[in-house]
């Protein structure tokens, strides 16, 4: 799959850091191979070891300059036509907000009582959150702080 340029924050020899193209989200990254391989262990050696370093950076950089609440960091993806590509999620103070606001996703929480429910929200629970709100909702959440087009132009120049 082509990234439309607009996406694209960082580029590397074997790797492309790009913001989620189908995420309202400001900050959600992708970190995907150039390798069109699906398996750690099928990527080239210099693609590995320029991994762990990449990882860190990406981490650094958006824990610095946005800020979040939480920083999820996964991989997800088994559909072979997609390289291996690892998911940076942002969860910033409104976007919990937004999460505890909504009755629809209290229902994740019927063992808890109302006194420690957030205290068993897990990150899988925040993730189908990010990814039904800002990402498949046709109109997502209104966002607190700057754009999208706003965060890849800052993290453009970080990453410089």
């Amino acid at each position: 799959m082509e990234i439309p340029a607009n996406f694209i924050i960082h580029e590397t020899t074997h790797w492309i850091v790009n913001h989620h193209m189908s995420s309202a989200l400001p900050g959600y990254l992708m970190l995907g191979s150039r390798a069109h391989v699906n398996s750690l262990g099928d990527l080239p050696g210099e693609a590995l070891a320029e991994l762990g370093g990449l990882l860190a950076t990406v981490q650094e950089t958006l824990e610095t300059r946005l800020k979040p609440k939480w920083l999820y960091i996964s991989r997800f993806g088994h559909d072979p036509g997609h390289a291996i590509h690892f998911h940076f999620i942002p969860v910033y103070h409104w976007v919990e907000e937004l999460f505890w606001n909504d009755p629809r996703y209290r229902l994740l929480n019927t063992f808890a009582s109302k006194e420690n429910a957030q205290s068993l929200t897990d990150g899988a629970e925040m993730t189908l959150f990010v990814w039904r709100e800002f990402g498949e909702s046709p109109e997502p959440p209104a966002i607190q702080g700057p754009s999208v087009a706003a965060v890849i132009k800052e993290l453009r120049q970080a990453f410089k």
